[in-house]
Parts: structure tokens; C-alpha cells; sequence
């Protein structure tokens, strides 16, 4: 997943069926353009939640069935209208974009959780009713690995991040393992900050692992693209590893070659 844009949808995937292609790109073109309204350019905080409150206008436009006026809510609208989605899983997004404005910090890893509920959930929730297996065991095991790659996505990218001036690390496991907020902005990797990585690593693997096998359940492409994804975020972690917890100077990322090992490994799931 890309700090820089959302990226949790795979739009241009060779295993997305050309049916669900417009409707994936739809629901991408919306997570991604309040994405970037929240993160992107020199806008105050009130001008980016001004802009984000025009996007919970346009949905509410939708819930009427009034016709929409700009051509990204018109496809949006028409894919909800196609499939028969439901807008909460677009108003989650929507409220975490709005907390990625005004929240900086997470005391608690719960409160990131929450966090993660709505900022990377929804797209797992979204691609399942798009394929109509959205049933409850297969979305409790969506939402665990939706938020184990979101937690990654924070582990590799800490020191962007803080370049925003946001920490998505709970500070209770700061405290917990002696690392002040000052180590990030200095970039300092020591003996508890390794520890602290460990830890946050093995959280993360373990979600992910844990609800591996809808990879598995989930038939045909949406199957094998799960696949991939899994073994993807689990690369990054090892990548982390291998850097040992580096990231300021050895951001982990996929290259060519990794995409073979995915392939494999994502054979022999």
C-alpha cells in the first residue's frame, strides 16, 4: 500500500475479471481522491474537512437517488446503483479520512484499531460484495488482514509519516519499550527500538496468518488475488527483518523479482 495514495484496490490486476473493472475503478477513483484530499497539497485542516463534507453531501445525494452532478460520484452512483452496495462502508472511509486531518497520534493500539476499521476494512467489505461472497466468517477474516496491511503499511512507512506529522504506532508501545517520539524524528535505531519492531511485526504477521485461509475459501481470481495480497504484506515484514527495522534508511518495497517469489509462494498457499 502506498503512502501516497490509497492503494488498497487492484485495479489494473491481471486477475480482477473484466466485468468488476469499472466498478472497482469507481469505488478507487472515490477512496482515493478523499485520500488525497486529506493528505495531499498545502490546504488548512478546515479546507480539507470542508471538502471531505462535500463528499458526505454527494453520498447523501446517492442515498436519494438524486442524479449525481460530477462525473466521479456518476460512475460511483452507478456502481452502488448496479450492485446494490450499502454507503456505510464509503461514510467509514470518509470518517477516517476526516481523523486523518485532525488526529496525530493513537495513545492506545485499540484506538488504532478503530482507526484501521475504517480506513482499510471497508475495501475488503467492498471487493466481497462485488464477488457476493460477503459472508460473516469470510468478513471477520477481511477485516483482520484489511488491518494487519494497514499496520504494515504504518511499519514501513514511519518516517513518511512523520513528515505529516503523524505517529501510527501506539504510544502505550512506545512507553512499553522505552522508545520517546523524539527516536523517529532522529531516526535512531538502537536495542529498543529493535524490540519494539519485533513486536509490532509479530502483531502483524499473526493477523495476517490467522485469516489467511479466506485466501483459500474465496473461489476462482478473487481467491489467487487474495493470495497474492497475503503474501505480499507478508514479504514487507520480512523485508523489515532483513533491514533490521531500518525503515528510515531501507523503506521495504516489492520489486520485479519479489513478484515471482509471491507467485510461489502464493502456489503453494
Amino acid at each position: 500500500m502506498s503512502a501516497n495514495h490509497y492503494e488498497n484496490f487492484p485495479v489494473a490486476s491481471i486477475l480482477l475479471p473484466a466485468r468488476f473493472r469499472p466498478a472497482v475503478q469507481a469505488i478507487y477513483a472515490f477512496a482515493r481522491s478523499a485520500d488525497d484530499i486529506a493528505d495531499e497539497g498545502d490546504a488548512s485542516a478546515e479546507q480539507r474537512l470542508q471538502a471531505l463534507l462535500a463528499f458526505d453531501t454527494a453520498l447523501d445525494w446517492i442515498a436519494l437517488k438524486l442524479p449525481a452532478e460530477d462525473a466521479l460520484f456518476q460512475a460511483l452512483q452507478q456502481t452502488i446503483i448496479e450492485y446494490d452496495l450499502p454507503l456505510t462502508p464509503f461514510r467509514d472511509l470518509l470518517s477516517a479520512f476526516k481523523q486523518d486531518v485532525m488526529t496525530t497520534h493513537y495513545s492506545q493500539f485499540t484506538e488504532l484499531l478503530d482507526y484501521c476499521r475504517r480506513s482499510a476494512n471497508p475495501v475488503g467489505f467492498l471487493m466481497l460484495y462485488l464477488y457476493d461472497e460477503a459472508n460473516e466468517r469470510n468478513l471477520q477474516d477481511s477485516d483482520a488482514i484489511c488491518s494487519a496491511l494497514q499496520l504494515i503499511n504504518f511499519l514501513q512507512d514511519v518516517a513518511v509519516d512523520w513528515q505529516k506529522a503523524r505517529i501510527y504506532l501506539p504510544l502505550e508501545d512506545l512507553h512499553r519499550f522505552g522508545v520517546p517520539t523524539s527516536q523517529i524524528a532522529t531516526s535512531t535505531v538502537n536495542h529498543a527500538w529493535r524490540r519494539l519492531m519485533q513486536f509490532e511485526v509479530a502483531r502483524a504477521r499473526s493477523m495476517m496468518r490467522a485469516a489467511a485461509p479466506l485466501a483459500l475459501r474465496l473461489p476462482g481470481r478473487i481467491g489467487w488475488e487474495l493470495r497474492l495480497v497475503v503474501q505480499g504484506g507478508l514479504l514487507i515484514l520480512e523485508k523489515l527483518e532483513a533491514a533490521d527495522y531500518d525503515m528510515f534508511r531501507h523503506r521495504p518495497k516489492l520489486g520485479k523479482l519479489d513478484w515471482l517469489l509471491l507467485a510461489w509462494r502464493a502456489l503453494r498457499m
